[in-house]
């Protein structure tokens, strides 16, 4: 078992194949959830923003969107038990047979109110299936943590009204985040993360206050997954311990735990 700096086990393997089947067999075992906990969090302060900012439909940008698996959840209200279903690998099907079936999802459960979904992710080859499946309408090959969006990819960023990741934080820092906001040419979209708790959100809370926003954690811990072994679990009690954070009753248990941050422009 490889182990990544921050004591997890090193899993990028899942997110460079040409179709989500790999990604679901490997996470089912593990009990992968927070993408179905974020789901009524993300649908609320959706609703919220349609009716503050009068905004029919809302530009959400997925920050390491992977699959395009938010996307799916909240356009077409489908279940990450379904989508588990959906790639277990039965049926033998191929790339194009898999995309034809999630193309038919997508005309089939069209959303009740429109969203306009962009991933931003390092994997070329799963932005391209969740394109192509219809899960997300534009898409950003791009690492924001090394370099500047070029011009196309800056336009593609622009006028986003919500900001939303649930689990990159941590290897996607401030530098992404403040480089996503200066694409907005002065305007500050909504966020919304979930972040495991043994990565530390101060340094991107302080960056987004300086550009304007006020960042609130919701109430409670959400299950991610399951360790996928004492090894891993070793690593990433070692990091929290180095942290000051106390893992009782949480990750000493068996279980990785994120948190939800909220942050908006001040004067909301």
């Amino acid at each position: 078992m490889r182990l990544d700096a921050s004591g997890k086990v090193s899993l990028d393997h899942i997110y460079t194949a040409p179709d989500p089947r790999t990604y679901f067999q490997v996470l089912r075992p593990l009990g992968y959830r927070v993408p179905q906990l974020a789901k009524p969090y993300f649908d609320k302060l959706i609703k919220e923003y349609r009716e503050t900012e009068q905004v029919a439909v809302p530009k959400i940008l997925d920050i390491g969107c992977s699959y395009g698996i938010n996307a799916a959840l909240l356009k077409y209200d489908v279940t990450m038990d379904e989508l588990y279903a959906r790639y277990d690998g039965s049926g033998a099907r191929t790339r194009a047979g898999l995309l034809e079936r999630d193309r038919d999802l997508s005309r089939s459960r069209s959303p009740a109110h429109g969203l306009h979904f962009t991933g931003l992710d390092a994997s070329a080859g799963a932005l391209a299936y969740a394109r192509e499946a219809g899960f997300l309408d534009d898409t950003v090959n791009a690492d924001l943590e090394a370099n500047d969006p070029t011009p196309a990819q800056r336009a593609l960023l622009a006028g986003t009204d919500l900001v939303i990741s649930t689990g990159c934080i941590g290897y996607v820092t401030e530098r992404t985040l403040t480089r996503v906001v200066h694409a907005q040419d002065g305007r500050l979209p909504w966020m919304a993360h979930f972040v495991l708790r043994m990565f530390p959100f101060t340094p991107v809370e302080e960056a987004l206050a300086e550009l304007g926003y006020r960042t609130t954690r919701a109430d409670g811990v959400f299950k991610q997954r399951r360790f996928a072994g004492p090894q891993e679990q070793r690593g990433v009690l070692d990091s929290l311990v180095a942290a000051g954070i106390d893992a009782g009753g949480l990750e000493e248990d068996g279980w990785l735990y994120a948190q939800l941050h909220l942050s908006r422009p001040q004067h909301r």
